[in-house]
């Protein structure tokens, strides 16, 4: 005989999501090869499909309009996207992950947090080196293994190739891009502030590539101005933390709006006349000292060297820079 159950759906709390331990979802992309843009003229001249930006203005209220030619994901050694190949996204050890993990284990107390996340760090016996396309295994800390003869590996050339309308001017095409890049160890984080009623999170970017290029170029592709090439190219930005959270929000007038908020100041006497631990009260001087002291809470931009065309700026570094305040809002240039 068939049996019948009941069941009803019942709300969680915010601690009981954060007890949650499931397992997530892993995401491995394989053969993978992506690219997308404006069709090239067919036999009657028309185009007809067009990937397009618009709804923007310049400061002078001319239109601007954003043609997107060419945007593409491909294996290494795609000559600037134009000999596209496959790659791996993602690896089956160590894959790409969506997840809601227990905010008590990364530092955010009592919160289910959800989290999208690239391909985790490694320890540096088990790695490759997240710079050298040539790199072999325990010479860094990136999962993702660089294309050999034999295996297509995890790292893409990812660029772009766009023209820029200010107005009647169709005169910038800008291109970019980025040869066998690595984005191990970045990650996307969010849950709700209670106090505020707002989304907030932590995003983490982690870009390495061995070489980054931008240059510009006639509307018929033509001719090209000098390229700027940045060799051994590392990005590790970090927007907001467990101290400082990134807040996203609308404004009563419809714009968006990304903040990080101030971090507070003490209080009169909570932090002594020397500094110290000993004459300060114990938990605000943790507060600030993991907040100044973490590196993990700031960014590093490394360059190994900065080329314009023939001629050679060498390296340049922004070591350790901590956003302390940033708050960011669109405007409706036409209102």
């Amino acid at each position: 005989m068939p049996g019948y159950a009941e069941a009803e759906l019942q709300g969680l709390s915010e601690t009981e999501m954060a007890g949650i331990d499931g397992a997530g979802i892993g995401l491995v992309l394989e053969n993978f090869k992506f690219s997308h843009g404006t069709d090239e003229p067919d036999a009657s001249g028309e185009q007809a499909r067009i990937f397009r930006i618009g709804g923007i203005k310049s400061t002078d209220g001319r239109d601007v309009d954003i043609t997107v030619n060419h945007l593409y994901i491909s294996g290494a050694n795609s000559n600037y996207g134009q000999a596209l190949g496959p790659v791996n996204l993602g690896r089956l050890l160590n894959p790409w992950r969506i997840d809601v993990v227990d905010g008590n284990e990364i530092g955010i107390a009592n919160k289910a947090v959800l989290e999208f996340a690239a391909s985790s760090r490694v320890s540096a016996g088990q790695g490759y080196d997240c710079m050298d396309s040539s790199s072999g295994l325990g010479s860094g800390t990136c999962s993702s293994r660089p294309a050999t003869v034999d295996y297509i590996g995890e790292r893409a050339d990812i660029g772009m190739q766009m023209n820029v309308a200010v107005g009647d001017d169709r005169s910038a095409n800008i291109n970019i891009h980025a040869k066998s890049a690595v984005i191990d160890g970045s990650y996307l984080r969010l849950w709700g502030d209670d106090d505020r009623r707002q989304m907030v999170g932590q995003f983490k970017l982690n870009f390495y590539s061995p070489e980054l290029s931008i240059n510009a170029c006639a509307q018929d592709g033509s001719s090209c101005g000098s390229r700027i090439l940045m060799s051994n190219f590392a990005l590790e930005l970090a927007i907001g933390n467990q101290l400082q959270p990134v807040f996203f929000d609308v404004d009563g007038s419809g714009n968006f709006v990304v903040e990080v908020a101030a971090i507070r100041r003490p209080q009169p006497g909570e932090i002594g006349a020397d500094g110290l631990r000993s004459s300060s009260d114990g938990e605000a001087w943790d507060f600030y000292e993991s907040y100044y002291t973490n590196p993990e809470f700031r960014s590093n931009l490394k360059i190994g060297n900065f080329s314009v065309g023939d001629r050679d700026f060498g390296s340049a570094r922004v070591q350790g820079m901590l956003i302390q305040h940033l708050n960011i809002k669109t405007r409706d240039l036409s209102q």
